[in-house]
Parts: structure tokens; sequence; C-alpha cells
């Protein structure tokens, strides 16, 4: 485990004390399971105390109700509460920080946040301005991006850009005001073109479903993308929309880009249009690789189906990729939204073919070992000298559902001919159906059971 020391003071405990304002929800919830995996010290404070406790119950860190008590008390306090809402909560919790302690804020603009800390935090207290390009459903840190934007580098800056690399995060250092005009492109423009897509669709009156059977690839993870940014709390876009200082003149070029579109084309301009769509193209940088992108995100989508398409009739895990539960069973059919199950129980289970992932043959055996209660089974079977004992070992473990197979001579406990071999074997499955068909398989290689 990663644990940062504090170097500072003498007094604190050993685990590094971390106060995460807006811990009960969204990504503050996020990082508070992330960095207590880390053996971090952990409380939390929300604005309902009921929700808080039992969020702070489930995930085993500490509630406190009070902003004020959770900043005196720890030596970094991360600010995760809406964007509206965080320049009061700075200002609230600032001269109760700690001597020597870090505030550090997660939101999506970095130039109000870091004038206001820089403000009203006392001389003796560091902060980080900082943006974790990565949501709420993201629990592993690895190959994540963060940015940040100090003003000053203290003895905390170190510290803390160490766990991230040592986290494997790509860890992008630039200012609050650089940062706010990246953002304007990725976030704010990119979220108003698409909700503006969205809100097109609707007055329309267009059937997405109805859309389904024409859909090309392209188009379908293009509705998926829109989808997974309209379904987005629309209080944090209209924030990410409102509060960053460049979004004013970016939704303005956007929507001159889209009426010139419209004119070129109503006045039938082939030429301009042209021309508009060439310059567009040469300024997208690396269109081969963007190509290659977009074609693996194609076939990902399309080899999973296919996979599941092959395994009808067979065994299969599926687990889920929001809440990771596994289901397992029999494969009865898929198509391109849903998937059916039999299970063991007699039960029919339906899936979202979307929320899914198929397990590997070896995460499966893995689950089932750690999730299923396994049966112990002795079988003696007589067997000719000439038998090869690492080929009915291997054949086996083939069986569904065999965890393992252990095999040994026994031949001395038995009155049997000089010519023949008794074997002990002792195999560990999931069901009592491994047994009869451990037994068949036995008797097809001349074996006697005893």
């Amino acid at each position: 485990m990663i644990v940062l020391y504090n170097s500072l003071n003498k007094n604190y405990h050993d685990k590094m004390k971390i106060g995460i304002i807006g811990g009960t929800s969204g990504l503050g919830e996020t990082l508070a399971i992330i960095l207590k995996k880390n053996d971090f010290k952990i409380a939390i404070s929300g604005t309902n105390h009921d929700k808080g406790r039992d969020i702070a119950l489930k995930i085993g860190v500490t509630y406190i109700e009070d902003n004020n008590d959770l900043a005196s008390s720890s030596n970094i306090v991360i600010v995760s509460v809406p964007i509206d809402r965080t320049g009061d909560v700075i200002k609230e919790v600032a001269q109760y920080m700690e001597e020597g302690s870090l505030m550090i804020d997660v939101t999506s603009i970095k130039e109000e946040p870091s004038f206001l800390m820089e403000k009203y935090l006392p001389k003796n207290v560091e902060y980080i301005p900082s943006h974790p390009i990565f949501g709420p459903r993201t629990f592993n840190l690895d190959n994540q991006v963060i940015v940040l934007t100090p003003n000053e580098k203290g003895k905390w800056y170190s510290k803390v850009l160490k766990f991230l690399k040592n986290q494997n995060m790509r860890v992008i250092e630039t200012t609050a005001k650089k940062h706010d005009e990246m953002m304007s492109i990725v976030q704010v423009l990119t979220h108003f073109s698409y909700i503006s897509t969205a809100s097109a669709i609707e007055k329309l009156k267009v059937n997405i479903k109805e859309t389904e059977n024409f859909e090309s690839p392209i188009y379908k993870l293009m509705i998926d993308m829109i989808a997974r940014i309209v379904s987005q709390n629309p209080y944090l876009t209209y924030f990410i929309q409102s509060k960053n200082s460049n979004g004013n003149n970016v939704r303005s070029i956007f929507a001159e880009s889209v009426l010139e579109l419209k004119e070129v084309i109503l006045n039938k301009e082939e030429d301009k249009f042209i021309e508009i769509a060439n310059k567009a193209t040469k300024n997208m940088g690396d269109i081969k690789s963007a190509l290659g992108r977009s074609d693996k995100a194609i076939i990902a989508l399309n080899h999973e189906f296919k996979l599941l398409q092959k395994s009808i009739g067979n065994e299969v895990g599926l687990k889920d990729i929001y809440s990771d539960k596994t289901y397992f069973g029999i494969l009865k059919e898929v198509n391109n939204k849903d998937i059916f199950l039999d299970s063991y129980d007699d039960k029919k289970i339906y899936l979202n073919a979307y929320h899914f992932e198929l397990l590997t043959h070896e995460e499966l055996l893995q689950w089932k070992i750690d999730n299923l209660d396994n049966k112990k089974h002795n079988i003696n079977c007589v067997f000719s000298n000439n038998i090869n004992i690492e080929v009915i070992s291997k054949t086996i473990k083939k069986i569904e559902g065999i965890i393992s197979c252990k095999i040994k001579d026994v031949s001395n406990q038995f009155n049997i001919d000089k010519n023949q071999t008794c074997l002990n074997i002792e195999i560990i499955g999931f069901n009592d159906s491994f047994i009869k068909e451990t037994n068949d398989l036995l008797k097809g290689f001349s074996g006697k059971i005893i």
C-alpha cells in the first residue's frame, strides 16, 4: 500500500487523514473508495446526513456532519462539490484548515477555485487546483488523466505527484488559464454540440429505436456518446458551460459554423462546402490514427457479440460492468440488445447486452472457486498396467465443473491382478453432475470402478 507520511507535524497519526467534502456521492464518493483502498484514513461530509452516514458505513469510512470540523481534523481536504458551490465551500472552511495541511479541489474549471484558494487560505496551508479527467464510474486510476494547476509547488506537491504516478496516472501540469482554455474545447464545445444534437433529434420527433435498423457502426458509437453526455447530471453540464470563462466565445463560433454550413447548402454552394470540409479535415490532425481508433472501437463492439453467438448452448459467465456482479448459466439466446441465460436453479435470466462483459474460461473458473460451494469425490478405478495417468488427469480436468483432479496409485491396498493398476482419483467440482461424467470417462478408458 502507498501511504504518504506528513513530515510537517509529528503529532499526526501514521495514516494520512484525508477529508472529502462532498464525499457522499459522485466523484467524491469514488475518490473516498479509491483512497481508502490505498490505506488512507478517510472522512467524508455531505448535505444529507442520513445518506452520508449510510454511505460512510457502506464503504467503511468516517462521516463528519460539519465541513469545518472535517477541515480542522484532516491533513488533506478534497473539495468535491458541484461547481456552483465550490467557491462557497473554499471560503467556508479555509480558516479551519490545519497549519501545514493541503487543500485540493476537483472541479472542471480551475481559474476561479485557484483564485479563491490563493485569496482565502492561510499562508501556511498549501493548495493544488486539480481536475481528474474521469467520472464517478471509474474506480481504477491506472492510465487515467489528471490535470494539476499549481500556482506554487510547495512541500506537498512532490508527494501528491509521486502518489499519482505510482497509481500509473497520466499527470498533466499546466496553468489554470491554460486548463480552462483546453476544457472549453474538450468539455464545453463537446457537451454543447452533443446536447444540441440530442435536442434536435427530440424536436424532430425521431424514435431512436427505429433508427437502429438503419444504423451504421459510426452512428451507433455517436448515439452512445451523445447518450452518455446527456444522461449526466444536467446541473453539472450547465455549470461546465456557464462557469468556463471561454465558454461564450466557443458556443458563438460553433453556432456561426452551423449557420454557415446551413446557408452554404441552402444556396447550393458545392465548392464552398468542400472548402469548409477540407479545411476542417486538415485541422483534425492525425486522421489515420483517428480512423484506427474508431475502427478498433467498432471491432471491439462486434468481437464480443461474435464470441457470445459462438457460445450459445454452452456455459458462460457475464460480469456487469457497473456493479461487478457476475451471472452464469447456459447461454440460450443473444441479439444486439439482449442476452438470455438458463441458470442452474431453473431460472430464466435476462440481461442487457451492453451492460455485460464475457468472462474468459479462466475468469469464470476462478469466480466459481471463490463463490460456489465445492464438492469433493473419491473414485477408485482399476486399469491395465499400460494406462497413462497424466493423460487421464488432463482429460478429467477438461470436464465442465471440475476444479481439480489428484490421482495416486493405490494398487497395494486392493487385491487385484499384478497386470492391473488401481488408481484413487480425488476430484473437486461445483455440482454432482461431474461425478457421472467422470465415471463415464474412466469407463471409456477401459477402467472398472470399485
